[in-house]
């Protein structure tokens, strides 16, 4: 069956579960939910990516004056109940680029994964002084 004919067919779904879908997205999407902060000297970015082996799954670097997350999730799910069963796959690839400020080099970057969150940080470089315009005198000669 179809995923269409499934939310179609109303013996085959939950209460509900249609709006659930639609209020807490899909989680097939290819864009990667993130929060930048600024903490101190350091930028933080955290990217939400639930249910992933952050040493074979995720890619983080950088190039170009950004940071580039990408990586790759598989999830499988069943539902086995007295008369039926159901199982659903869902994978693919996803990636994100946010600027970063600039100065910054990969050497002092540092990523970390827990709880289903990646943190990578990003120590920002004290800024350079504004250059100041100064009128040169020219004489004759």
């Amino acid at each position: 069956m179809s995923e269409l004919a499934h939310w179609l067919d109303p013996r085959s779904r939950r209460p509900f579960e249609l709006l659930e879908k639609f209020f807490e997205g899909d989680t097939s999407s290819t864009a990667i939910k993130v929060e930048e902060v600024r903490e101190g000297d350091s930028l933080v970015v955290r990217a939400e990516m639930p249910g992933i082996d952050p040493e074979k799954d995720v890619d983080v670097s950088i190039s170009e004056g950004s940071l580039h997350i990408s990586g790759h999730r598989e999830e499988k799910t069943e539902e086995k109940l007295k008369d039926s069963y159901r199982s659903e796959f869902r994978y693919g690839s996803f990636s994100r680029s946010l600027p970063l400020p600039e100065g910054v080099t990969a050497e002092s970057v540092t990523a970390s994964y827990k709880d289903g969150v990646l943190e990578v940080r990003v120590p920002v470089p004290p800024t350079p002084p504004t250059p100041t315009t100064s009128k040169v005198q020219v004489t004759r000669g």
